[in-house]
């Protein structure tokens, strides 16, 4: 099938990848407003050819969004306005509600279906993309029943063969768990290079001493502005709500740390080490 892939970054690219090497893609076509990454992404075989948004619509059989969720709501319209009758176009953004009901009564509403398969890195362009990116994660597919049966069997296929592991529900309910699982965490993360840079002004101290843990908690604050700041804004609410419930959990720790109260400490951790169960069955899973 021809395949147009909108946003050219680690998520398009790496999708990309992957079509190439199962060979599920007779030919895709790269749609970036960046140049450079289009150059890139020629350079280093991600895409076949790079066109208008206009010309790469006109004869293909599956639209891929893969910009940030803020650019998609208000360009998915127009790309369902311009398809053909049997193209499916679907998305890889990380809030659902938005774009679903920016569409909701469009007439080719059927051809598009609304994903986000959870996977990433803190890396963004065409160099960042790698085939594997998606490999035995999960996808979630959302408001299945507003979309066509066919563009559904389109989309599943295309994760079923990577592999990913789909779970389906509605855009609300994907947005308000997405929150606490994701969003927050990547909130999380900003907050602590904020609080780093801000009390430590000598560099040299924090490459010296951080070490792996740190490493690995903040490491999503190098991921791009320009992604998760739409991210947060199409998600007030759910993430407002997870920000209180966070702040509540860290007061608790600031106040039993100042006084000084070990036992009530532990028991936090000890609550919090309930974690391990979640994720360990996860790490099973995915090993299934």
């Amino acid at each position: 099938m021809n395949v147009t892939i909108i946003g050219i970054g680690l998520i398009g690219g790496s999708i990309a990848l992957h079509l190439k090497a199962s060979g599920k893609a007779k030919k895709i076509t790269g749609v970036d407003r960046n140049e450079n990454h289009l150059k890139e992404a020629l350079q280093l075989g991600i895409i076949d050819e790079s066109a208008p948004l206009e010309n790469a619509l006109e004869k293909t059989d599956l639209v891929i969004i893969a910009i940030p969720v803020n650019a998609a709501r208000e360009l998915t319209p127009k790309i369902l306005d311009q398809i053909g009758e049997n193209t499916v176009v679907m998305d890889m953004g990380s809030t659902k509600a938005g774009i679903c009901a920016q569409i909701q009564n469009h007439p080719k509403r059927k051809n598009f279906v609304a994903t986000h398969p959870i996977a990433g890195t803190e890396n963004t362009g065409p160099k960042a993309a790698f085939n594997g990116l998606f490999t035995n994660k999960v996808s979630i597919i959302c408001d299945r029943d507003k979309s066509a049966e066919q563009a559904i069997r389109v989309v599943e296929d295309l994760y079923n063969s990577i592999p990913m592991r789909l779970i389906y529900m509605d855009a609300e309910e994907h947005d308000m768990h997405i929150a606490y699982v994701s969003h927050l965490s990547h909130i999380s993360s900003f907050t602590l290079g904020l609080t780093v840079l801000d009390m430590e002004k000598n560099e040299k101290n924090i490459f010296n001493m951080a070490g792996s843990g740190f490493a690995s908690t903040v490491r999503l604050a190098k991921s791009s502005p320009d992604m998760w700041a739409p991210i947060f804004e199409q998600n007030t609410s759910n993430v407002s709500t997870a920000l209180g419930i966070y702040i509540e959990k860290l007061k608790l720790f600031k106040q039993y740390i100042d006084q000084k109260n070990i036992e009530k400490i532990r028991e936090l951790m000890i609550e919090a080490n309930q974690i391990r169960r979640i994720l360990d069955g996860i790490e099973l899973a995915v090993k299934a």
